[in-house]
C-alpha cells in the first residue's frame, strides 16, 4: 500500500509526483529509485523492500541498489540513441562510478558496453561477461602492465597520452597480440577546449587538463599511428566533465570532435568512431534541475548529424560513456543514529554509524545530498539537524542543516542519490569496515558486496618478527 498524504514538509515530498509509468521517467531527474514508496506503516520501501527490514537482515550502514531503476536508466539512454541517431550508437558503463559484478553484468544484460580505467575494472567488467568488444579501457597513465593486459583481452584502448602509445607501438614490435589476432585497437582522446560549470576537481574537456593530447598535437599523433602497422586507429574521444546541467556544451563538442575525426581520416586513418564521454548531471537535491536523458541525447545526436553534414562525412559509430547518471539515483544508503549533540542556538549535530569513509564526496568536492528519516515519511519535518559522520575528522559532515523530524538513537535515516563515486571511492579510513550492498527487485534483495569484517582489514598486515610482543 503506497500512502497518499499531502506532499507539505515531510519526508513523501521526495516520492515522485509524475503520473508517468516508473520505466518512462528520466530516473536521473528523480531524488529515490523509481520504486520507492511507502507503505501503511509510514516506512520506505524500495524495490518492495523495507528499508528498516533490510537494515535488520544486512546491518548497517547499507547500500540499497534499485535493480529497476538501473534497468530503466540503462534501457533510456540504449533507446534514445537508437531513436534519434541514423547511424551505429554504443552506448558505455563508466564504470568507474561504481564496478562490481552485479552493475556490469546487469549494464551488460542491456546491451551496453564498459568503459574501464584499471585493470581491476577489466578483470571484473570480463568476469561479469562483459564481451572484450564493448570494453574501452582509458586512463592517464596506465601501467605497461595494463596495457599488456587490455591489449591480450582485445579491448579498445583510448591512448591518453605519448607514453600510451609508443608503448602499444613497441608491443607491436615484440609480437605482443591483441585476442582478435589483428592490429591493436586505439581510439585517441583529447582535450576539446569546452569549459563547464561543474566542479574544478570533475572538469576535463578544458585544455589545461591532464586527460587527453592537446589539439595542437593531432597532426603529429595522427601521423604516428599511420607509420605502425601494428596499430589501428577507430576513431576520436573527448569529454568535457561531470555532473553537468547545460545542454549547450554538448552540442559544442560534436563539431570539434567531428573536426578531428576528418583530420584523422586525412592521414589514411579508417576511423569511423567518435565517443563524446558523458557527464549529463543527476538530482542531488529538490532544487536541481538537470535535462532528462531523452533530451541530453537528442541534443547530441542532433549535433553530431549536424557536424557529419557540415563536413560531408558519413555518420560514424556514436558512443557515450554516462557513470553517474546511469547509477547515481538508482541507490540508496541507510545507516543508523547514534548520539545526538545539541548545541544552543549554534547547531544540533545528529551522527550516523558511516560517513566519509562511504560517502567521501561531502568532503572532497563538498557535494550535497539529501536525506530522510525512512520510518517516519509522514512525520513533519521539524528540526534542523547536521548529519555528522562517526570518523575522527571534524570535516565528516555529510549533510549540514538538514530538514528532519524528530530523531534519536536506532533511527534509520536514508542519503538519497548514493549510487555514484559512494562505494567506488570509500575507504578504510579509522579503519572502518566497508558496507554491505543489496540488490533490490520485487521484494526480493540479494547481497552483491558483502559486508568487509575485522578480519579483512588485516588480512593483509605483516608483522616482522622482531616487532613481536614476547609473551
Amino acid at each position: 500500500m503506497v500512502l497518499t498524504q499531502s506532499r507539505g514538509e515531510s519526508g513523501l515530498q521526495y516520492l515522485s509526483e509524475s503520473k508517468e509509468a516508473p520505466q518512462s521517467r528520466s530516473p536521473n531527474q528523480e531524488l529515490l529509485p523509481l520504486t520507492a514508496s511507502v507503505n501503511s506503516s509510514d516506512r520506505l520501501e524500495i524495490g518492495g523492500c523495507e528499508v528498516t527490514a533490510l537494515v535488520e537482515k544486512f546491518g548497517s550502514p547499507l547500500y540499497i541498489l534499485d535493480e529497476e531503476t538501473l534497468r530503466a536508466t540503462s534501457s533510456q539512454y540504449r533507446d534514445a540513441f537508437e531513436r534519434y541517431y541514423p547511424g551505429e550508437s554504443q552506448v558505455l558503463y563508466a564504470s568507474k562510478a561504481w564496478s562490481c559484478l552485479a552493475v556490469c553484468a546487469i549494464a551488460a544484460s542491456e546491451g551496453l558496453g564498459i568503459d574501464v580505467v584499471s585493470a581491476g575494472e577489466i578483470r571484473t567488467a570480463l568476469q561479469a561477461g562483459v564481451s572484450f568488444d564493448k570494453i574501452y579501457f582509458h586512463g592517464n597513465n596506465k601501467s605497461r602492465e595494463e596495457l599488456k593486459l587490455s591489449v591480450e583481452s582485445g579491448c579498445t584502448i583510448v591512448a591518453d597520452n605519448w607514453h600510451d602509445l609508443e608503448t602499444l607501438a613497441d608491443f607491436g614490435k615484440l609480437g605482443v597480440s591483441s585476442k582478435t589476432g589483428g592490429p591493436i585497437r586505439v581510439m585517441v582522446r583529447f582535450t576539446p577546449g569546452i569549459e563547464c560549470h561543474t566542479h574544478d576537481y570533475i572538469k576535463t574537456g578544458q585544455i589545461d587538463s591532464k586527460f587527453g593530447f592537446d589539439p595542437n598535437s593531432l597532426d603529429r599523433v595522427f601521423q604516428f599511428i599511420s607509420e605502425q602497422p601494428s596499430l589501428y586507429c577507430v576513431g576520436v574521444h573527448a569529454h568535457i566533465g561531470s555532473q553537468i546541467f547545460e545542454l549547450q556544451p554538448h552540442d559544442d563538442l560534436a563539431f570539434v570532435i567531428i573536426g578531428a575525426l576528418t583530420k584523422a581520416q586525412s592521414y589514411g586513418l579508417s576511423a569511423t568512431e567518435i565517443n563524446i564521454g558523458g557527464g549529463l548531471g543527476i538530482r542531488y537535491t529538490k532544487t536541481d534541475d538537470p535535462p532528462s536523458i531523452e533530451d541530453w541525447a537528442r541534443t547530441v545526436c542532433t549535433a553530431v548529424v549536424a557536424a557529419c553534414d557540415r563536413h560531408k562525412l558519413p555518420l560514424p559509430k556514436l558512443l557515450c560513456e554516462p557513470g553517474r547518471s546511469l547509477v547515481g539515483t538508482a541507490c540508496v544508503t541507510a545507516y543508523t543514529v547514534g548520539s545526538k549533540k545539541v548545541i544552543p542556538g549554534v547547531r544540533t549535530y545528529l551522527s550516523v554509524d558511516g560517513g566519509m569513509s562511504d560517502n567521501p564526496r561531502p568532503i572532497t568536492y563538498q557535494s550535497v545530498y539529501q536525506v530522510l528519516a525512512a520510518e517516519k515519511m509522514s512525520a513533519p519535518l521539524t528540526e534542523t539537524v547536521t548529519i555528522a559522520g562517526k570518523h575522527c575528522e571534524s570535516g565528516d559532515i555529510l549533510i549540514k542543516d538538514a530538514k528532519l523530524p524528530e530523531c534519536q538513537a536506532g533511527d534509520i535515516l536514508v542519503v538519497t542519490a548514493t549510487g555514484a563515486y559512494n562505494y567506488s571511492m570509500s575507504s578504510n579510513y579509522n579503519r572502518v569496515p566497508r558496507p554491505a550492498a543489496v540488490l533490490v527487485r520485487k521484494g526480493e534483495a540479494h547481497t552483491i558486496l558483502e559486508r568487509e569484517t575485522d578480519e579483512d582489514l588485516l588480512r593483509f598486515d605483516r608483522l616482522p618478527e622482531r616487532l613481536r610482543t614476547q609473551k
